[in-house]
């Protein structure tokens, strides 16, 4: 498998789908699944903390789920807010296949599944869930955080859920600083290894910090 990584925008393995069990917004579904996409077997334990610990999304506006995988994130919140317009964003074009096809299963319309370059610029996201592709490395992730979390609208939130062991206090500092007057951070939750990390846009504050 080298060189097929979650990350890979086109895995070099041949697709292989298969179904999936999980448990979404309090619903037992049969989803579908592939390999060379992150966390194929099962909902991660990462993303089952971030899911758990995060409140209810905003009813509208556009909600964005970074670094999607088949979907788990975006599809929740596309269940919890039917009335808004749910971005999953990903590099991995299989890893999109896959949420617009578990989209499809769970009957959902409000969900796009997108590369990050067709993402339009205008767009302002009421809230950021993400766990984010830590192994990517820290220049890749620290360019992705700075290209999307001043998107979010000011007064909304970003949730990141990060492991303890991969680095989560510093990046939380790392956070701190590089968006300091503009955001406040706190450890949100703390479970099974992982940080929950709760970003808040001060009100007020609209310019951008990196590029877009």
């Amino acid at each position: 498998m080298s060189g097929d990584h979650y990350f890979s925008s086109s895995p070099e393995s041949e697709a292989r789908t298969r179904p999936l069990h999980v448990q979404l917004s309090g619903r037992d579904v049969e989803l579908v699944t592939a390999n060379g996409v992150f966390s194929p077997e099962r909902i991660d334990t990462g993303t089952g903390v971030l899911l758990a610990n995060t409140p209810t999304p905003p009813p509208g506006g556009h909600l964005l789920d970074l670094g999607c995988g088949w979907g788990p994130v975006a599809l929740t919140l596309a269940l919890e807010s039917p009335r808004a317009t749910v971005w999953a964003v990903d590099v991995n074009e299989r890893a999109l296949e896959l949420v617009r096809a578990n989209a499809r299963i769970l009957g959902l319309d409000n969900v796009n599944a997108a590369l990050p370059d067709d993402v339009p610029d205008d767009v302002r996201f009421m809230t950021v869930w993400s766990n984010p592709p830590i192994r990517v490395g820290k220049n890749e992730l620290h360019g992705l955080l700075t290209r999307w979390l001043p998107r979010l609208e000011p007064g909304s939130d970003a949730w990141l859920v990060v492991q303890r062991n991969l680095g989560s206090d510093s990046l939380h500092r790392w956070l701190q600083t590089t968006f300091d007057g503009d955001f406040s951070f706190i450890r949100a939750a703390t479970s099974k290894g992982y940080r929950v990390l709760r970003g808040r846009r001060r009100v007020g504050n609209t310019g951008a910090v990196g590029t877009v």
